[in-house]
């Protein structure tokens, strides 16, 4: 039986732990030690991302989790014990990437139900890759792109 993105979302939710933007708010600021991960594409981290994240794409996410690889990451290599929230546009691809870092030794990682759309509808400041901070009306357009009438199929 084939298998629909939607249906790969609905069976890994019962694997993992999420959290919703405003725990991630409240963890920010009671714990140095978080380690907030974005797990979109560069154009889309380059566009607004949360302070702070580590940019580690979905694609290359395996490898940027484990050493011996021109994407480790030191930083999320060593962070395996540490609380790590996976971040990506609207909790989907985080759901996905927090199942699979739970395979990988990752104890204490959640998803960030809403992703960076509900960080933005929650009023958290967002931040270009210049460090400037992006308006969330335009954020909003940015984080909710039109689909296709090729793109919704039959």
């Amino acid at each position: 039986m084939t298998k629909t993105f939607k249906d790969l979302i609905a069976n890994t939710l019962p694997h993992i732990k999420e959290v919703f933007p405003w725990d991630v708010e409240e963890l920010i600021e009671s714990n140095s030690e978080v380690v907030l991960v974005d797990t979109r594409e560069q154009e889309e981290i380059d566009a607004l991302h949360i302070k702070g994240s580590i940019f580690a794409p979905r694609g290359i996410l395996e490898a940027c989790c484990d050493w011996g690889y021109a994407e480790t990451i030191p930083e999320l290599v060593s962070a395996r014990d540490k609380e790590v929230i996976i971040i990506c546009r609207s909790g989907n691809r985080s759901a996905l990437a927090a199942k699979v870092m739970q395979e990988m030794g990752y104890t204490n990682v959640f998803s960030m139900k809403t992703g960076i759309k509900g960080w933005n509808d929650s009023d958290y400041p967002l931040q270009d890759k210049a460090g400037k901070v992006v308006d969330a009306d335009w954020a909003e357009v940015f984080l909710n792109p039109k689909i296709s009438k090729e793109q919704l199929g039959s």
